[in-house]
C-alpha cells in the first residue's frame, strides 16, 4: 500500500472513467495528503474573473492567463495562492508569506503584503475553493481506478495554456499513459 503522505505535491490526472463532472479531465495539485484526508487544487480550470477583481494586490504577480482559477467544489468563497520559488528554497531561504508544499511549490499567505514574496516569485495562481476529501476517500477513488498519480513539475502551477493541461501531462509520461491523452473528449463520435 502507497505510504499516506508520499502523495502530497504529485497530481492527480482524471481517468476517462471519472465521472464526476467537477473533475472532468482535471489535473489535481495535491497540497496536503495524510490520515486525515487530502486537499488539493484542480489546475486547469480558469475562470473568467481577472484576479485583481478580488485581489488587486496580488493581480500584478498573477501569472498568464492573469484570472481566477476554480480550484474545486469545496468553499469557492475562499481563495488559495501557489507559487512557485526557483532556486533558494531551502529551510533558511523560504521567503516569507510562502510555505514550501513541495520542492519550489508552496502556498502563499495572501494575507500578506504582496510585495514580501514579489521578488522571490517565478509564478503565482490563485485559486477559488479546493477539492478535498476525507479520510480514506481519496485512496479508494485510487482503487477504483479514477485516478492516475503521477510526479508534478513546478510549470505544471503556472502553464499558460491550462486547457492543454491534461494531454500534456499524461503526453509526458514515460508509460502506456502517454497514450491515454489522445482519448477522444467525447468517444461516442469516434
Amino acid at each position: 500500500m502507497t505510504e499516506v503522505s508520499s502523495l502530497t505535491g504529485r497530481l492527480l490526472v482524471a481517468t476517462p472513467a471519472l465521472a464526476d463532472p467537477n473533475f472532468d479531465r482535471a489535473v489535481v495539485l495535491l497540497l496536503d495528503h495524510d490520515e486525515e484526508g487530502s486537499l488539493g487544487v484542480v489546475l486547469n480550470r480558469p475562470t473568467p474573473v481577472d484576479v485583481g477583481d478580488i485581489l488587486e494586490g496580488w493581480a500584478d504577480l498573477a501569472g498568464e492567463p492573469g484570472v481566477v482559477f476554480q480550484g474545486g467544489p469545496v468553499s469557492l468563497d475562499s481563495a488559495l495562492g501557489v507559487a512557485v520559488i526557483p532556486g533558494g528554497t531551502g529551510a533558511d531561504g523560504a521567503p516569507l508569506g510562502w510555505r514550501r508544499v513541495h520542492g519550489a511549490i508552496g502556498l502563499v499567505d495572501l494575507e500578506a503584503p504582496p510585495e514580501l514574496l514579489a521578488s522571490a516569485l517565478g509564478s503565482l495562481r490563485i485559486f477559488a475553493g479546493y477539492a478535498g476529501w476525507g479520510p480514506g476517500q481519496l485512496e479508494d477513488e485510487l482503487a477504483d481506478g479514477a485516478w492516475y498519480v503521477v510526479e508534478s513539475e513546478p510549470g505544471d502551477v503556472s502553464s499558460p495554456a491550462p486547457e492543454r493541461l491534461w494531454r500534456e501531462v499524461l503526453r509526458r509520461q514515460r508509460s502506456e499513459l502517454a497514450m491515454v491523452a489522445t482519448y477522444p473528449d467525447d468517444p461516442s463520435l469516434n
